[in-house]
């Protein structure tokens, strides 16, 4: 199929954006994003990537693939390849892929409504997934819409334990200066001299069309297995510089915001500390773009990472002027 017959079979639900690789693939996202088409060089329809929340439900034999619990799905999914002598191997993002079927599973993080009587965030995650025609790969398809090779990013072995606070390291942060040992606009030697750790793995781009080597590779992320943390940088004088430290949820040290534990955490009860030191200071109170709230002000912001079917607390401290 080609983007037409793509758009006329989901009743015309385009989104009208999209971009496009050196390659000439491309990926198109329809029905509010729900849906996200990958087109080859010559514009065929070779992989589709259905969103966990609003995305349409997806049966393999008598399996639901979307939306589910995510030790449920695997469980079925393994289940059935049994059945059918299918071979199940884990894809970068720890989860059950299947070449043969072209289907490659992940995560999303769940919204629905809150005991407050809103919907929100909450704290477990649901299954979505990718679907490739033959011969196309699960990395080549992300890799088109991520924007980036997903080559480089460390792949994650499917195990997902989180270590108990006790256990973690204490960091002291001071807003829009330092993290721990780590100082915004550290060069990368510096920061990798002060987690005494070289990174265990690095993303980055070329500055034509995503990945393609043309021009000077700029680096964006190394990832510190050990320390449990991923410097972010920028290059506003053409050198890269450290800008951002995401702190793992799962593995990274403990950091405290006013008395409040930022790492590790189960996230609604996070945020309703957050929120609650926030009303009894009359203090700001903004949201992060994946709509969790945050104390105006430090440059503090706050994701979740996967933790089995639930999330943990995965907070992000950012210099001034830098854009999540």
């Amino acid at each position: 199929m080609k983007h037409d017959e793509v758009k006329a079979a989901l009743g015309g639900k385009w989104n009208g954006g999209g971009q496009r690789t050196a390659d000439g693939w491309r990926w198109t996202p329809y029905d509010e994003g729900c849906v996200t088409a990958v087109y080859d060089e010559g514009g065929y329809l070779v992989a589709v990537q259905v969103a966990a929340m609003g995305g349409p439900f997806v049966r393999l034999d008598d399996v639901e693939l979307i939306g589910r619990i995510p030790s449920e799905a695997r469980a079925e999914i393994l289940g059935l390849a049994a059945q059918q002598g299918a071979e199940v191997t884990t894809n970068r993002g720890g989860n059950p892929q299947i070449a043969s079927w072209g289907v490659s599973m992940t995560t999303e993080q769940e919204w629905g409504w809150l005991p407050e009587g809103h919907i929100g965030r909450m704290d477990t995650v649901i299954t979505t997934a990718l679907f490739t025609a033959p011969g196309v790969t699960d990395d080549a398809a992300a890799s088109v819409i991520a924007g980036y090779d997903v080559r480089d990013l460390v792949a994650d072995p499917g195990c997902r334990p989180v270590t108990p606070d006790d256990e973690r390291p204490r960091w002291d942060w001071t807003p829009l200066e330092q993290v721990g040992p780590l100082r915004f606009g550290m060069s990368p030697h510096q920061v990798a001299a002060a987690l005494a750790e070289a990174p265990a793995g690095r993303t980055g781009s070329f500055p034509f069309w995503y990945w393609k080597e043309s021009g000077q590779w700029s680096l964006h992320t190394d990832h510190f297995a050990h320390a449990g943390v991923t410097a972010q940088y920028w290059a506003p004088d053409g050198v890269p510089q450290l800008g951002a430290v995401t702190v793992h949820g799962r593995t990274g040290p403990q950091l405290h915001y006013e008395g409040i534990p930022l790492v590790g955490i189960t996230p609604s009860v996070l945020e309703a500390a957050i929120i609650q030191h926030v009303e009894d200071h009359d203090l700001g109170l903004r949201f992060s773009p994946n709509g969790a709230a945050v104390p105006d002000g430090p440059s503090l912001y706050l994701d979740a990472a996967r933790a089995g079917d639930t999330s943990v607390s995965e907070p992000t401290f950012c210099a001034e002027d830098w854009e999540i």
